[in-house]
């Protein structure tokens, strides 16, 4: 597994407002957004193309589109959707599946409540949008449930990441042999004793949609 955090003044700046107890949902989702155009320049760097030539108004020239089938993108149910508008500008071809992925707030453990996707992936780059790796519980069973379908390549895109829940996301997806990149904007001091990022920037799905009461 791999982890790459974006170092850019302009990812800081953003992460930085994000964090701030102050900021208000609308400015917390315009700012998701953006940031997550950021993250996914990154994350896209080894996107598949094939070589395609063209003609230019003055000759042909060679060069590249994506290949196809092209890769899911996979928002992760609820706050995955704050960072789907952020990724689809890149990918604006892309399909997007959808897993529902809940965590017990006792066990820490992650279950899957509903999904909408290919049931098979065989061959096929996935990229998986998450807000928040703590305690790397329903990360790591999003990744095993894409794999389980056959995707070979997952790419994951996370605001932020706690050092606990890189540890944990490895140690569960020990024995897969598939390549499993994390995008971040940073990796965070430590998970506190009800499992949040310290000193991360509080529940992702929360400040972007706010509580129903």
């Amino acid at each position: 597994m791999r982890t790459h955090v974006v170092d850019h003044p302009l990812v800081s700046h953003k992460l930085t407002t994000l964090r701030d107890v102050e900021t208000d949902s609308p400015t917390f989702r315009r700012l998701t957004d953006e940031l997550v155009t950021l993250l996914a320049y990154e994350a896209t760097r080894e996107v598949r193309v094939v070589e395609h030539t063209i003609d230019t108004p003055v000759a042909p020239a060679t060069g590249v589109k994506l290949a196809t089938p092209k890769p899911p993108v996979v928002p992760i149910l609820r706050a995955g959707l704050g960072m789907l508008d952020g990724m689809m500008r890149l990918l604006p071809t892309a399909e997007v599946g959808f897993p529902g992925m809940v965590r017990n707030e006792e066990t820490l453990e992650a279950s899957t409540y509903a999904e909408r996707l290919p049931d098979d992936l065989s061959g096929r780059q996935c990229y998986v949008l998450d807000p928040m790796l703590a305690t790397g519980g329903t990360l790591a069973a999003a990744i095993r449930f894409l794999t389980d379908r056959g995707a070979d390549d997952i790419i994951c895109i996370c605001l932020l990441v706690a050092p606990e829940g890189l540890v944990n996301l490895e140690a569960g997806l020990e024995g897969l042999d598939v390549p499993v990149t994390i995008v971040t904007a940073a990796r965070d001091e430590k998970l506190n004793e009800k499992g949040y990022i310290v000193p991360g920037l509080g529940d992702a799905g929360d400040r972007l949609y706010g509580v129903a009461h």
